[in-house]
């Protein structure tokens, strides 16, 4: 069955700011309070073309709080700093890691979903076995550029499964950074993705996005 289909409300107020400090610089993060104690906490990087303003990461933070998700939006240093180009993998992940550790430390975040969209879901990837995470959700994943499938980027989305983490990828049907087939192939269960339509942006279908994250977190966690 298909995922329900969430209204779209207006674009979200974070409850508060966080700077987060990184060896790229300071990172910032967007906090989304859950309505009552929070059944988990879900942390999610934006791409590398774009900020969380993109409008799947901005309906998450609207919706899930009242689903009973704390819902944490970061900028990366890079975004914080007015660039215009993100850094190479490694130094995403060197920020990545201190942020989340500070956005988790102490009691009443839950357990942690880690994600993002695109470049962000990369880096959750790469990052969850060390960051502690309880899952991964991945907003089109970029298994490869377009037109060079033989650049797969299969063995990061791979890698939380292979530490015993569940991975979970939201993708649009047209996404010619990998289709959802091509990213069905490549995880043990078709299950675990889900197909939306749109391209790589899902900017016309930000609800099917959010639908399908609230299906995936309900029985993730």
């Amino acid at each position: 069955m298909g995922a329900r289909s969430i209204a779209l409300p207006g674009p979200p107020v974070p409850d508060h700011r966080l700077d987060l400090e990184s060896p790229a610089g300071p990172g910032r993060a967007h906090v989304f309070l859950s309505t009552g104690a929070p059944r988990a906490s879900v942390v999610l990087g934006h791409g590398a073309g774009g900020g969380i303003e993109a409008a799947d990461l901005q309906l998450l933070a609207a919706t899930l709080p009242a689903l009973g998700y704390r819902v944490v939006l970061i900028e990366q240093p890079w975004r914080v700093a007015g660039k215009r180009v993100a850094p190479r993998p490694p130094a995403l992940d060197a920020a990545w890691l201190p942020m989340l550790a500070e956005l988790t430390r102490g009691a009443g975040t839950g357990p942690v979903v880690v994600g993002g969209r695109s470049a962000g879901a990369r880096v959750a990837c790469r990052t969850a076995y060390a960051t502690g995470a309880s899952a991964v959700l991945c907003l089109s994943f970029p298994l490869h550029p377009p037109g060079q499938p033989e650049r797969s980027r299969a063995p990061e989305l791979r890698t939380p499964v292979a530490h015993g983490i569940p991975v979970r990828v939201i993708q649009g049907a047209r996404d010619p950074f990998g289709t959802p087939g091509e990213v069905q192939a490549e995880l043990p269960d078709p299950g675990w993705v889900r197909a939306v339509p749109g391209t790589h942006s899902f900017a016309a279908h930000p609800q099917d996005v959010a639908a399908a994250a609230a299906e995936f977190l309900s029985h993730l966690i």
